[in-house]
């Protein structure tokens, strides 16, 4: 669509400025569980992408020459400015995304907010590495700022993975060029505003709204974009390694997964249960450490696939606005069908729904909105395509196992590693089998537990570059070596 915008609109933000894109082409932003147009946001291309970088060169010299303890103090002020507007992010977030608005205010924007204030706070504990050569000399590590860095992030957990990747990169010194989705752009907007309004300087920040093909492209083959940190689809992190290694960027790419949750009968059983409710179906499932791969040890398969039939059919589909909605609406029309595909493919590849598998219509305000009931499968063999494929939706299938040996190979048996959920109170068995799963995250007796300081992502078709809280700093900057000889 070419022309001004309208209704609730959102600009690009380059250059500490709200800019139309340079070709005044905007896309239509969609509420999930109305199914309706609400606001336009800009269809950037690579001269908007060139306008940022400009301002973001224009500001690295300044912005990385600021002591830690002053930049700290500017990633306080947006964490500050976040919290402050806390309502109005969650709403955004609920309306852009279709989850339950509660489940935005708790747990997705506190979670941006933290991600300021960590890495606000880790920055000023920063050290740097020296080793000393015996009669010879002494060698440290001064760890510097890369320059103009890319930030490209999902529509699944918007603000929050989108801060993930901007806080350590403005903390270390560097510039930003972002690029949120466009299917769920409005928080990323909101930040931009909460930038305005605390002053951050001109340049240090640019948010550039639109699609990967032009957006993300344009990012991924700029010469002055030297790092990218990437959230999203496999076949999308395949595409920028290819076009990004001859150009000697530095990459991390955080992408999809097909998680599984282990279940041996020794486990706490009603904290598994409520805790695997919320894992195969938070966020409608649409998020990457959903676990969509469930094994029951088979003495207590048939009641755990009773009981968790029972909870699953109580979870209620409903307006995101309302406080008893436990499902939302998914995030689009196209990803609804995808979802309900892989349903029908499943029936095919033999699989028997026992819970939902449907559509859901609602009446109202929702009556056009894009819901699907929460799904649960089984009598599918591990390695049919339903077992191997992110369907990324409310769908999950579980299966009996008799061993170890069998649920590991089970397990194991996806291109994905990113993360896996085991239930069991034996302790050797714990630490095992945890050796033993090819995954970047592995979840004993709990679910989603995030310390920022430890490692994150995937392994295998699920990314490279799994990083904590200091590990990202790290990829964030340069490492120089200086000796110093006696």
């Amino acid at each position: 669509m070419k022309g001004k915008p309208y209704m609730d609109s959102i600009l690009n933000y380059i250059d500490g400025e709200f800019r139309e894109p340079y070709e005044s082409l905007y896309l239509d932003n969609y509420e999930p569980a109305t199914g309706t147009i609400y606001g336009l946001i800009p269809d950037s291309d690579a001269s908007d992408v060139a306008s940022a970088v400009v301002a973001a060169k224009g500001a690295f010299p300044s912005w990385s020459r600021l002591s830690n303890d002053e930049r700290c103090s500017w990633l306080e002020k947006i964490a500050d400015g976040i919290e402050n507007r806390i309502d109005e992010f969650a709403a955004a977030e609920s309306r852009d995304n279709g989850k339950p608005l509660h489940l935005a205010k708790t747990v997705d924007i506190p979670r941006a907010i933290s991600n300021f204030r960590f890495f606000a706070r880790a920055i000023t504990q920063w050290s740097s590495e020296s080793h000393q050569m015996v009669d010879v000399g002494i060698n440290y590590t001064l760890r510097q700022p890369i320059g103009v860095v890319g930030c490209i992030s999902p529509w699944n957990l918007p603000l929050y993975l989108l801060t993930w990747k901007i806080a350590p990169a403005l903390a270390t010194g560097n510039t930003v060029i972002a690029k949120p989705s466009e299917v769920t752009p409005y928080t990323a907007f909101l930040l931009s505003l909460v930038c305005k309004d605390i002053g951050l300087p001109n340049g240090v920040l640019n948010l550039v709204h639109g699609t990967g093909p032009k957006v993300g492209e344009s990012m991924t083959l700029h010469q002055e974009i030297k790092a990218l940190s990437f959230t999203g689809g496999s076949a999308t992190g395949k595409r920028i390694a290819a076009v990004a290694a001859p150009m000697f960027k530095k990459l991390s790419l955080e992408l999809g997964g097909k998680n599984p949750n282990i279940i041996f009968a020794d486990c706490n059983y009603e904290k598994m249960l409520a805790t695997t409710v919320r894992s195969s179906f938070s966020n409608q499932g649409q998020i990457c450490l959903c676990g969509s791969r469930i094994f029951v040890e088979r003495p207590i398969y048939e009641k755990f696939k009773h009981d968790f039939s029972e909870r699953v059919n109580r979870l209620a589909v409903g307006d995101p606005l309302e406080a008893s909605s436990k499902i939302g609406a998914v995030v689009s029309l196209p990803h609804m069908q995808k979802v309900l595909s892989y349903i029908e493919l499943a029936k095919s590849e033999g699989g028997r729904v026992i819970s939902g598998g449907e559509q859901v219509k609602l009446t109202g305000r929702c009556e056009n909105g894009w819901f699907i009931q929460p799904t649960v499968i089984e009598g599918l063999d591990y390695s049919c395509r339903t077992n191997q494929e992110e369907i990324f939706g409310p769908v999950v299938t579980i299966m009996p196992f008799d061993i170890e040996e069998e649920v590991l190979a089970y397990a194991n048996s996806t291109t994905y590693g990113l993360a896996a959920t085991l239930w069991t109170e034996n302790l050797s068995r714990a630490h095992r089998m945890a050796e033993a799963l090819e995954f970047g995250i592995v979840w004993i007796n709990c679910w989603m537990v995030r310390d920022l300081r430890t490692p994150f992502g995937g392994v295998k078709s699920s990314g490279v570059g799994r990083e904590g809280g200091v590990e990202v700093l790290r990829f964030f900057t340069e490492a120089k070596n200086v000796c110093i000889s006696y």
